[in-house]
């Protein structure tokens, strides 16, 4: 790759990407704050838009520093199936009422597995915090409702 597509390439994602942030931050302006406590649901969308702006702006700044090489290796089918096993696990776990917390256990796990870590029980642990405390944060802080299984049951 040339020096001018090197520099190019970073330029043009970021803008996009701040553009994309735009658009989430504009999109979750418009959702009506139903609450009268705690924090609505456009919180978590104006979040997201603040870490695509940043993620923009760095690439902004790598671009206009000269960019960077990119090394590219042979495709893993192994690892895109690890990935593609965890997500449609976590499609088909909403109509088989599997749950979410489970859901993202698996997600996670497995996609750790895809980038090559052997630590399955760690991975599970970490999977399955992870998984909590977002279903936590959305149904108890957000009010906002996520597929339900037999863990969430017991949570309430």
């Amino acid at each position: 790759m040339n020096e001018a597509a090197k520099s190019r390439v970073p330029v043009i994602v970021g803008l996009a990407l701040i553009v994309i942030a735009a658009v989430i931050y504009w999109d979750a302006s418009s959702i009506t704050r139903g609450v009268n406590y705690g924090m609505g649901p456009q919180v978590i969308p104006e979040v997201i838009a603040g870490f695509v702006a940043v993620l923009g702006a760095a690439h902004l700044v790598v671009g206009f520093r000269g960019g960077f090489e990119v090394e590219t290796d042979e495709l893993d089918p192994t690892a895109i199936g690890w990935i593609v096993f965890g997500l449609v696990f976590l499609i088909a776990s909403i109509p088989l009422g599997v749950g979410f917390i489970i859901a993202m256990t698996v997600l996670f796990a497995a996609t750790a597995r895809a980038f090559g870590r052997r630590a399955l029980a760690t991975d599970v642990a970490i999977g399955f915090v992870t998984g909590v405390v977002i279903y936590l944060v959305f149904t108890k802080l957000l009010t906002l409702g996520l597929p339900q299984g037999p863990l969430e049951r017991l949570i309430g």
